[in-house]
């Protein structure tokens, strides 16, 4: 049964494939692909893509530092541990506050 249905498709599609090639289409794609060469318009929005991509490409290496900056803020260094942490006053440690 699936034999039967490969061939069927394999049959229609010879003629199909025969129509586009001879058509307009067909025939600017096959022009197109010969030459080798991409027009003016589609070469400059590439050069302008690849230019965007550079360009997000160095931003996001920058975040990615930063993040591990703040990272290593936050997570404070191993020989520092006697540092006060935010929000904290180190003469208020001990002391519940006044409510002032």
């Amino acid at each position: 049964m699936f034999v039967w249905a490969l061939v069927i498709i394999v049959v229609l599609l010879i003629p199909i494939l025969a129509i586009v090639l001879d058509s307009q289409i067909g025939k600017a794609m096959a022009e197109r692909l010969s030459s080798g060469r991409v027009p003016d318009d589609v070469q400059a929005r590439l050069e302008s893509l690849e230019g965007e991509v550079r360009y997000l490409t160095a931003t996001v290496e920058e975040l990615r530092e930063e993040t591990e900056f703040v990272r290593s803020l936050v997570e404070g260094s191993p020989g520092r541990s006697d540092a006060p942490r935010l929000g904290s006053r180190p003469s208020d440690e001990g002391t519940p506050p006044t409510g002032e």
